[in-house]
């Protein structure tokens, strides 16, 4: 007899999939550091953040201040702590009401299931993120030391592969045909396809379903998750 496959890693983006309209005390604490941290004001002229690690768009925020690389670099750790120390400040007590309709009840039933392993996969540094999901009643279907987030790197197409090792082992990681990015931007796609990994986009972000079409499948919303996962699995 063959053994059974592997669970289905799932690897859940947060702002936009999970949650929505949850990004401006995380925004607002972002420009707080960049403040902090480099003494510069934030360009009038704004940069695309959906899909992007908060380093990375920190990065485009900076070189558009003019405050030149090797000085960014520099100051880079410094900017994590002090943008998480921020958000800490001013993210609400109570994120229940950003919840995505029909997330709580997705990750009830995948959690029940013994065929798939929940976890984050996002650009948000891991403090922020896990304070996100704490505070919107999610946090305890996402075990820590899992997923991958945007402290662990800087280009959003490397978490994926960090994630897997994480869930497999560094010597062994997970599967890739047994990994699913679940996202709403064209660059939750597009890390997917970097690692060779599956994808399902969700269109509760800012982007239209034509805007998805590269990802394995497109749904409207949670609810539609679990038959495109199924189909996946199969």
């Amino acid at each position: 007899m063959s053994a059974a496959p592997a669970p289905l890693l799932l690897l859940f983006d947060i702002d936009g999939t999970l949650l929505l309209t949850a990004f401006r005390e995380h925004r607002e604490a972002l420009h707080a550091a960049i403040r902090r941290v480099y003494g510069v004001e934030i360009p009038e002229r704004g940069v695309e953040a959906a899909g992007r690690t908060d380093v990375a768009i920190a990065r485009s925020i900076l070189t558009l201040a003019g405050v030149c690389d090797e000085r960014i670099s520099d100051g880079i750790s410094d900017f994590r702590a002090v943008c998480c120390d921020e958000y800490a400040h001013r993210c609400p007590a109570d994120l229940a009401d950003r919840v995505a309709p029909g997330v709580p009840e997705l990750l009830h039933a995948l959690e029940a299931r013994d065929d798939v392993r929940l976890a984050l996969l996002t650009g948000n540094l891991e403090p922020i993120a896990r304070l996100k999901v704490q505070r919107a009643g999610l946090g305890r279907h996402f075990s820590r030391g899992q997923g991958a987030f945007g402290s662990d790197h800087e280009d959003r197409a490397a978490l994926p592969r960090i994630a897997r090792r994480r869930a497999g082992g560094a010597h062994r990681p997970w599967p890739r045909e047994r990994t699913v990015v679940i996202g709403d931007t064209p660059r939750d796609i597009a890390c997917a396809r970097a690692d060779g990994v599956h994808v399902v986009a969700v269109a509760t972000g800012p982007f239209r379903p034509a805007e998805l079409g590269d990802a394995d499948r497109v749904v409207a919303d949670a609810q539609e998750l679990i038959p495109a996962l199924e189909d996946l699995a199969r």
